[in-house]
């Protein structure tokens, strides 16, 4: 077919005009993208996706939060290290607009640094209705806890006691509750040792007492202060592992406790290869504390909680285990004796309210001390239960949330020369084939 002047002309208005539409539609979608953002997180981890529980803590902070970056905007190996912060940050803009972000490099203005005090490479200043947080680092976890912290507002005193031999809220021993004494405190509670042979009266100011597994009996002396404690409404979280009271007998009786003997025997622990006497619990009460809770979560040796009902307490089951299991007083190994144990479900958590003048007081019994030690607190969803039941009894329902994820490790190591090779292939590489490609294509029409 012989190609005429008019078809070139022809041909070539409508390359003009495919090019004109094709610039056109491209602006078009820039502008677009530029107004509209749509996104979705496809990493396996969704670690560019806020969790459920940071996403509640944003909205429950009413008006606006501003956070500072002290940072040099390249760190040592080059990388931009305020794009970071922003990339970081940008989810949290989104779900709380009035989030404000302001980058101060410590190099060129280190008057404002020095007068902010700050000592780390990066730091993150967060300051929510004048009170301010400080992070090192920043990632998800840290944030969310230093946002709780803020939202929760006065520091809130948590008491165990001591002089006992009992689990402690700073100790480092595998049955002590270390781990979550610092949890607590990443939550914005302060915790402190209380021995009532010493101080003689649990202090006014604080929030709850925990009360877990003393080894020694305690003196009539403390245990009257104790009765005193909850008598004028002091809030209480007792771990009560399968031992004696040691004294504490009169508490129990006050609450209208009933502690079986034995402990209890789970089948299904075998599924995991772990024990009978690890109790695993995926159901729970209808109750504040596991309001939305569904994770599982573990018990070493817990024994029944039991109550009398009566008119003073209104007690709520929180924990119930073993479904096909049972109480066993003897060994743990076989099957369930119907005529000698218990069977189950069995409650080992519950939950006591009652008003005491103008506030309620509220108290939690759990049938185990070992789910919250520093041994098994990583186990399930022990560590987020047990800072649920101490918002609950230090009066910050609001702050029941199911804590937000830990940070994944997500880094990739790339050395240079593979750095260098990825961006030769991306960069020129493949442009240039696609170039090659265009032109091959273009030559070849043009030559029919």
């Amino acid at each position: 077919m012989e190609v005429t002047r008019r078809r070139r002309l022809r041909n070539l208005a409508h390359h003009g005009l495919f090019v004109v539409l094709l610039a056109a539609a491209t602006g078009l979608l820039a502008h677009l993208a530029r107004e509209y953002r749509i996104e979705h997180d496809l990493t396996q981890s969704h670690r560019n996706t806020l969790s459920a529980a940071t996403l509640d803590v944003l909205k429950r902070l009413e008006g606006p939060v501003s956070i500072t970056a002290y940072a040099l905007p390249r760190d040592a190996r080059g990388e931009h290290v305020h794009r970071r912060i922003e990339e970081f940050l940008r989810p949290y803009q989104r779900a709380k607009p009035d989030l404000t972000v302001t980058f101060i490099d410590p190099r060129e203005q280190p008057r404002a640094a020095a007068e902010a005090g700050v000592r780390a490479p990066i730091e993150l200043v967060v300051t929510y209705q004048r009170r301010t947080e400080r992070l090192a680092e920043f990632n998800e976890q840290a944030l969310a806890n230093a946002l709780l912290r803020l939202a929760r507002g006065s520091e809130r005193l948590v008491l165990w006691l001591d002089g006992h031999g009992e689990r402690k809220l700073n100790g480092p021993a595998n049955h002590d509750l270390g781990e979550f004494g610092r949890q607590l405190e990443l939550k914005g509670f302060r915790v402190s040792g209380l021995n009532l042979a010493l101080a003689q009266e649990v202090p006014a100011n604080a929030a709850l007492l925990v009360v877990s597994s003393p080894q020694v009996p305690l003196l009539d002396a403390e245990v009257r202060e104790l009765r005193r404690y909850l008598a004028r409404g002091g809030n209480l979280l007792w771990l009560i592992d399968a031992e004696p009271l040691r004294g504490l007998g009169q508490i129990a009786e006050m609450l209208g406790l009933v502690l079986t003997p034995g402990i209890v025997a789970d089948p299904e622990a075998a599924r995991y290869g772990a024990s009978p006497a690890l109790a695993i619990a995926a159901v729970y009460g209808r109750h504040a504390v596991t309001d939305g809770f569904n994770l599982v979560t573990v018990y070493p040796q817990a024994r029944q909680i039991e109550t009398i009902e009566n008119e003073e307490w209104r007690s709520r089951p929180l924990i119930e285990v073993a479904p096909r299991g049972c109480v066993k007083t003897g060994k743990l190994e076989g099957p369930c004796d119907r005529n000698r144990d218990i069977p189950g479900p069995i409650i080992i958590a519950t939950a006591f309210e009652r008003a005491v003048g103008d506030r309620q007081q509220r108290v939690v019994v759990v049938g185990n001390g070992h789910f919250l030690s520093n041994a098994f607190i990583g186990n399930g969803g022990n560590r987020e239960l047990g800072v649920n039941m101490v918002n609950w009894l230090a009066g910050d329902d609001r702050m029941i949330v199911v804590q937000p994820r830990e940070a994944a490790d997500d880094r990739i190591d790339i050395d240079q020369t593979t750095l260098y090779l990825i961006a030769f292939g991306f960069l020129i590489a493949l442009p240039l084939a696609f170039m090659v490609t265009g032109f091959a294509i273009w030559w070849r029409r043009r030559r029919i």
